[in-house]
């Protein structure tokens, strides 16, 4: 990739990973390498699991999740995460804005021929 795309991407995911990680907690807790392996399956949501980490660690300082730890017949006890209201208020914010913003991105790359 260019360099100059991965920075887009970087400033790109930063705006919206929180969002797609709440998205993913709607309909079931998850323990954070299961979020980590979802998001990096192509590689443009999250480029490592560098990243994730501290991302979690955001979102239950906002109240945004909550942890449980839970054990695990894999090995040691994992701390999964889930939404809580506020999570979902804010998951549903995202979701009523996205749109517009998203077809203003579009629209304005679309015109990018105009002077």
């Amino acid at each position: 990739m260019v360099p100059a795309e991965e920075t887009i991407l970087t400033n790109l995911r930063r705006g919206a990973l929180e969002f797609c990680v709440l998205a993913m907690l709607t309909d079931e807790e998850l323990y954070g390498l299961d979020i980590a392996r979802r998001l990096t399956v192509d590689g443009l949501l999250m480029s490592s699991e560098g990243t994730l980490y501290p991302l979690l660690t955001r979102l239950r300082t906002a109240g945004l999740v909550t942890t449980t730890w839970q054990q695990s017949v894999e090995g040691p006890p994992r701390r999964y995460y889930a939404l809580t209201p506020d999570g979902r208020d804010s998951l549903a914010a995202f979701t009523r804005t996205w749109p517009a913003f998203r077809d203003a991105v579009d629209h304005a790359l679309d015109r990018r021929d105009l002077p």
